[in-house]
């Protein structure tokens, strides 16, 4: 039996998510799913909500639900970190702190001080579960969903003896449906190749059927005044590819946005924009909640998620390629060896299998590298303890 556990499972919106990905295939459907919370409440919410979301999937898991890490690690083939270490309250010290000096953020969670504080809170739980995973379960592959994604990861399988970790995203797979919407193609039928760094990665190809889409996309930017007030567009005129992340999280990777008031106002970026996510969380949570309790929780479709598909790819052998965050071992020229970059991955029963982009673009790599000069600081800072 494969055994599944969710690290912080209390995220219970996302925890439901993923759950029904899993139990979409046949092969995961009476896997053991092992629930870690160290929030009673939310942990038992999580319990519920799996338990139901089971029954809605005619599924047959065993569900079991853990205070304690180390049970629910005990003997897992996949392990999946969601947590927010603070919560809610650090989220707005993130933002009230740098606001009194200045600094305006969005998102908050990659790069800048808000991405260093998350990084300086969170590294004793990686620090931690890369330890005990490799005590409780040396075998099993950490799935990680956390942010900062490259600085984690990093500072997961430089800094512990567990190496088999990828950090997931879904800004690849989001980026391909927006752009297969804009120029009229269906996004199961778009080829692509994305390459770089986690919140900072280009599509290098974009086709149909081997025509090459990006005539056509450049087109629709050059005569849309509404697409060129988005940040993620002016970096695609700069650049030449097309950045996988939204313009409100972008807008803080590079240089030239949010210092400036008026480039603010131009790309109508969302200061503070997080907050507001993060409050509308806490009310979501309370919502499902209250539908557990009536019996009625609304359906979930399935997400474009990779975890499920990671993990039936390793227990049944079907290939599947997605994109994942890695350590990078001669994989993308330009950027420092060993940082973690975002490349396209081969899964199979073999395991993970990342895939090296050998003509990347120096362009690319070079505004890379601004934003991998903070990683690695950072990463630096914890493991010398600096």
């Amino acid at each position: 039996m494969t055994k599944i556990a969710f690290i912080g499972a209390g995220s219970v919106i996302f925890t439901r998510n993923l759950l029904r990905d899993i139990f979409d295939f046949p092969a995961l459907a009476d896997a053991h799913i092992a629930l870690h919370d160290i929030d009673q409440e939310r942990l038992d919410t999580a319990e519920a909500m799996a338990q139901t979301t089971a029954t809605e999937f005619s599924a047959t898991p065993v569900i079991t639900a853990h205070l304690d890490r180390g049970a629910a690690l005990d003997g897992a083939d996949f392990v999946l970190n969601m947590v927010q270490i603070g919560g809610h309250e650090a989220t707005l010290m993130d933002f009230e702190i740098p606001t009194k000096f200045g600094l305006h953020q969005t998102i908050a969670d990659t790069l800048g001080v808000g991405g260093i504080f998350r990084t300086l809170r969170t590294a004793p739980h990686m620090l931690g579960l890369g330890n005990e995973m490799a005590e409780r379960c040396p075998d099993a592959w950490l799935l990680n969903y956390t942010n900062p994604m490259a600085m984690l990861c990093w500072l997961t399988y430089a800094g512990t003896p567990t190496t088999n970790v990828v950090g997931l995203c879904h800004s690849v797979q989001h980026t391909t449906d927006l752009l297969s919407g804009l120029v009229g193609v269906p996004a199961s039928e778009v080829d692509i190749l994305s390459a770089g760094l986690n919140h900072q990665a280009f599509f290098l190809r974009f086709e149909h059927r081997g025509e090459d889409l990006y005539p056509r996309l450049a087109e629709l930017a050059a005569s849309d005044p509404e697409l060129q007030r988005r940040v993620r567009f002016a970096v695609y005129k700069h650049f030449g590819y097309f950045p996988t992340e939204s313009s409100e999280h972008l807008a803080e990777y590079v240089p030239w946005v949010m210092h400036h008031a008026g480039e603010i106002d131009r790309y109508r970026v969302p200061v503070d924009e997080y907050i507001r996510r993060s409050e509308e969380n806490l009310v979501e949570y309370e919502r499902v909640r209250a539908a557990l309790d009536r019996g009625d929780l609304p359906p979930v479709e399935r997400s474009n998620e990779y975890a499920a598909t990671i993990i039936n790819s390793m227990v049944t052998g079907e290939r599947s390629v997605i994109y994942g965050n890695v350590a990078n071992h001669d994989l993308l020229p330009g950027l420092l060896e060993g940082s973690c970059v975002e490349v396209p991955c081969i899964v199979d029963g073999t395991g993970l299998h990342p895939q090296a982009v050998p003509n990347y673009p120096a362009e690319l790599a070079a505004l890379n590298r601004t934003f991998n000069n903070v990683v690695e600081l950072t990463v630096r800072a914890v493991l010398d303890g600096r």
